[in-house]
Formats: structure tokens, C-alpha cells, sequence
């Protein structure tokens, strides 16, 4: 599990924070981060990064050593199609998940600090809500619900077109 944070430039605007997980997460290089970002209710992280690039990623060990890790750089946003999507989409397990983009992320600055707040906690298993609601669905159905709901950030802020929407690919058979 990880966290993201993003925000607008606006001084009123909405920061950003979203949990991820399910093994979405990979480390490209020495300076790279990405993951697979899969989709959701909200559009807020593709806005604010196309508006800034600003974003921070932050893992906390909830087992062992206590510790948390902060990732601070720019992101950029890759969504099925674009040529630098290709690339990078092999290194993600896409069997489970269906994908809205790939959010790479150029680091600029790692910090590590004492996770001595961070609760212990047992990892029992993965959701299947998200799996469930495309079988039960469809891809075109969550296609369109993105094109509606991934419109504009809560901010006002451009999201996804209607085109971007469609481009949301579905799991990926291993």
C-alpha cells in the first residue's frame, strides 16, 4: 500500500490525497517511479498532475521496522495509446485490473523518516470490488462512466476528454 498526494496551483484549490495498492507500484530506475492507476470516482490526480506535475508518493512499513518513505518529483501521465504507455505497460501485472493511465514519476528528492506512529497491521487480502464491478459491468459501461465522471477535477480542473475515457483497456489476460 502507498499514498499520493497532489494538488492545484490555486491557493483554494484541493489537495489530493488517494491510497493505492494491489502490487501497482514499481520502482524503473534509480530516479523513476510508476503505477498503474486503474480508475475510480474521481480524476483528481491526472488534473492536478497535466496542470503542475507536482505530486509526492509515501509508503509506510505497516509490519517490521518502523519507516515511511516520501518520493517528491514530477509526474506525467500515460494513458493506453501513447507511445511511452507501450513501453511500460509489460512491467504491470494487468490481469486483475482494468487501466485508466500509467503515472510515471520523475523523483527529485527521497526522504526517509521514523514510521514510530505508524500502526502495526495484518495484510489479509486483496478487495475484488473493482473486479466485480467490471464483470458485472462491462468495459464500455466504465468507459462511459469515466467519460461522465472523470470529466473535471472537483476543482474544475480538465480530467479526462470523452476520447481519453475511452481508451480505459480492460485486464489484460497473463
Amino acid at each position: 500500500m502507498f499514498f499520493v498526494a497532489t494538488a492545484p496551483l490555486a491557493p483554494d484549490g484541493s489537495v489530493n490525497l488517494s491510497p493505492k495498492g494491489m502490487d501497482t507500484l514499481r520502482v524503473l530506475d534509480d530516479s523513476t517511479l510508476a503505477w498503474l492507476d486503474s480508475g475510480g470516482s474521481g480524476i483528481e490526480t491526472i488534473a492536478h498532475l497535466r496542470e503542475n506535475g507536482r505530486i509526492v508518493i509515501m509508503i509506510c512499513a505497516f509490519e517490521g521496522p518502523p519507516k515511511i518513505w516520501r518520493f517528491h518529483g514530477r509526474g506525467t501521465v500515460l494513458l493506453p495509446g501513447d507511445a511511452e504507455f507501450g513501453a511500460l505497460a509489460g512491467r504491470f501485472d494487468r490481469s486483475r485490473l482494468g487501466t485508466r493511465a500509467i503515472i510515471r514519476v520523475a523523483v527529485k528528492r527521497a526522504s526517509s523518516s521514523c514510521g514510530f506512529g505508524v500502526p502495526l497491521y495484518e495484510f489479509r487480502g486483496q478487495r475484488r470490488e473493482a473486479e466485480e464491478y467490471l464483470e458485472r459491468n462491462g468495459v464500455q459501461r466504465l468507459r462511459d462512466y469515466l467519460a461522465r465522471e472523470n470529466a473535471v477535477s472537483i476543482d474544475g480542473l480538465p480530467g479526462l476528454s470523452a476520447d481519453e475515457a475511452q481508451r480505459f483497456e480492460p485486464p489484460v489476460e497473463r
